[in-house]
């Protein structure tokens, strides 16, 4: 079955494509990203007055896709997200060439296919360190450019239907993107933006879905920088960063960790400990609480790289699951929790009244 109803699993690339590490590079944005774009005005979108020009994006045609097994699944509206992912693997590859980047396509597709089982590549598009542009799930080029329908992907577990995603080859928990790779990242999601009339605001990274890695430290801590760019080449005000959920990994500690047992002892999980380490016992409540709730799991591939997994992560679908629309002086551990975050500095006004979800996340900022 297709994960267009499944989980949003990263990506990891099969097909013996070697990889080396290596840190921020200076590339130039001569080539593909500058290559041949086709002028808005060239396919009209009914429901948006932005404009950027299409960037140089080659189809499945061109990087010699396989068909896909299912048909394509197209939505008769537009999505509401544009979501940043990292490949994670092979890595942070040299290669730069266009051919690569065809090779990468055509790896993430036969994983997708043939270890995930899904009927296609589960991301949109794809964009190569060299900074070439992919298509990756059969028509979505086409959709796009029609600005009024949306391709359903597999790329974000459990909001597919809204979501349209890219992914960028790397891996980024510790190392910037190339500058290629950030220009056409730019330009294609300036272009989306367009096509679809979406505010920057709706520029999100896969971690704010899932509770997951991805699209990398690094990366996920650039997105406000890439609203702005995109606000830039649309035209538009800049946009205030969006309330999000923070991810917490087993192994942190400190005051976030601290409000997160306090919230899942209110759930029932007594033998949580209050002590600020997101220790065995608080992994063992975050995994049974995402059971219970048919919460999928997200394994990103840089954990695979660094032989760990995503096991027991809280982040953007647990946290709902321990923050109920109560006042805080409803329940003592609730209350314990909001104390905690305000010794931390969160603001006192976020906490007054009813707590909702946005008061949630600005207690957790």
């Amino acid at each position: 079955m297709d994960a267009q109803q499944g989980p949003g699993r990263r990506t990891v690339l099969r097909g013996g494509l070697t990889a080396t590490a290596v840190g921020a590079l200076g590339l130039t944005a001569a080539g593909p990203v500058n290559a041949a774009p086709v002028r808005a005005g060239r396919h009209p979108a009914a429901r948006s007055s932005l404009a950027a020009p299409e960037p140089r994006i080659y189809s499945t045609t061109e990087w010699g896709a396989r068909s896909p097994s299912q048909p394509i699944v197209v939505l008769d509206r537009v999505p509401t997200y544009i979501v940043v992912h990292h490949t994670a693997e092979p890595g942070n590859s040299e290669d730069y060439s266009l051919e690569h980047a065809m090779e990468i396509c055509r790896s993430i597709q036969n994983f997708h296919m043939d270890g995930q089982g899904w009927s296609d590549s589960g991301q949109q598009f794809t964009n190569s360190r060299g900074g070439y542009v992919l298509e990756g799930r059969h028509r979505s080029l086409e959709v796009v450019r029609g600005g009024t329908r949306h391709v359903q992907g597999a790329n974000v577990g459990g909001r597919n239907s809204e979501v349209i995603g890219i992914e960028n080859e790397g891996l980024y928990t510790e190392v910037d993107v190339p500058a290629a790779l950030w220009d056409s990242l730019v330009q294609l999601v300036a272009w989306i933006a367009a096509r679809y009339g979406r505010p920057v605001t709706d520029i999100m990274g896969h971690r704010d879905f899932n509770s997951t890695e991805c699209p990398g430290g690094v990366l996920y801590g650039r997105l406000q920088e890439l609203r702005d760019a995109v606000a830039g080449a649309l035209g538009v005000a800049p946009a205030d960063r969006p309330s999000v959920w923070p991810l917490l990994r087993p192994g942190a500690a400190g005051p976030q960790v601290r409000a997160a047992q306090y919230l899942l002892r209110a759930r029932g999980f007594e033998d949580v400990p209050v002590d600020g380490v997101f220790g065995a016992a608080t992994k063992r409540a975050v995994v049974t609480l995402a059971d219970v709730h048919n919460v999928e799991k997200h394994t990103c591939a840089a954990m695979v790289r660094n032989r760990k997994d995503e096991t027991g992560y809280l982040g953007s679908d647990i946290w709902p699951l321990i923050t109920p629309t109560v006042r805080a002086a409803d329940n003592a551990d609730i209350e314990k929790a909001v104390t905690t975050l305000h010794r931390a500095g969160a603001d006192r006004a976020h906490s007054a009244g009813v707590l909702t979800a946005t008061d949630w996340k600005h207690l957790l900022a």
